[in-house]
C-alpha cells in the first residue's frame, strides 16, 4: 500500500544505493491527490537535451527549455515562455521557432525569435532572421535577412491610401537600435 511517507524524496547516502525505493505502480504512477504533494527532484524549467551524437531528423515541439548540442534538421518550434539555446557543438539546419533564442553553434534556416536573439561569438547562422531584440558578440557570424525591433502596431484604416500597399508587403519597424 502506498502511504504519504514514502512519496518524500530520500537522501542517498555515500555511494548506498540500497535506500532509493524500487520501480512500484504506486511510485512510478501517483494517484492525483498524492501528486501534489510529491516534489520532483528537477526544476520544471530545466532544459531538455539534444546532447552531442544525437541526430533528429524531423520536427521538435514543446514547452520547456531545450538545449541543442547534436544534430537537427527540419524544425524546432517552442512555445510560450521558451528559451532554445544551440550549443557550441550543435548544428541545426531547420526553422527555429521560441520566446528566446541562444546560438553557439551552427544555425541554418528561418530563425523567429519572438523577444530576443543572442549570437555567441562562436555562434554562426545563415538564413534568415525575425526578432524583437539582437545581440551580437564580436566573432560571431551571421550571413542572411536581418528584421530587428517590435513591428508597428498600424492598421490598415489609419495609413493613407497613397502608402497603403506597400505597407502589407513590408511591414515597418521603430527606428531605434537592434537593442532597444
Amino acid at each position: 500500500m502506498w502511504k504519504k511517507e514514502d512519496a518524500k524524496p530520500q537522501v542517498v547516502s555515500e555511494g548506498s544505493t540500497s535506500q532509493l525505493p524500487a520501480a512500484s505502480p504506486a511510485v512510478a504512477a501517483p494517484s492525483a491527490s498524492a501528486a501534489s504533494s510529491f516534489s520532483l527532484p528537477v526544476s520544471p524549467r530545466a532544459a531538455a537535451c539534444i546532447s552531442q551524437g544525437i541526430r533528429i531528423k524531423g520536427e521538435v515541439t514543446g514547452n520547456e527549455d531545450l538545449f541543442v548540442d547534436g544534430l537537427v534538421e527540419g524544425k524546432l518550434n517552442l512555445t510560450t515562455n521558451c528559451c532554445l539555446t544551440v550549443g557550441p557543438n550543435g548544428t541545426v539546419k531547420a526553422d527555429l521557432n521560441a520566446r528566446e533564442i541562444i546560438v553557439r553553434g551552427k544555425v541554418e534556416g528561418r530563425i523567429t525569435a519572438r523577444d530576443k536573439l543572442q549570437v555567441w561569438s562562436t555562434g554562426q547562422i545563415t538564413g534568415e532572421v525575425q526578432t524583437g531584440r539582437l545581440a551580437i558578440e564580436d566573432g560571431a557570424l551571421l550571413r542572411g535577412k536581418v528584421e530587428a525591433g517590435k513591428l508597428s502596431a498600424k492598421s490598415p484604416e489609419t495609413i493613407p491610401a497613397a502608402t497603403a500597399s506597400t505597407a502589407t508587403s513590408a511591414p515597418e519597424l521603430n527606428s531605434g537600435t537592434a537593442a532597444d
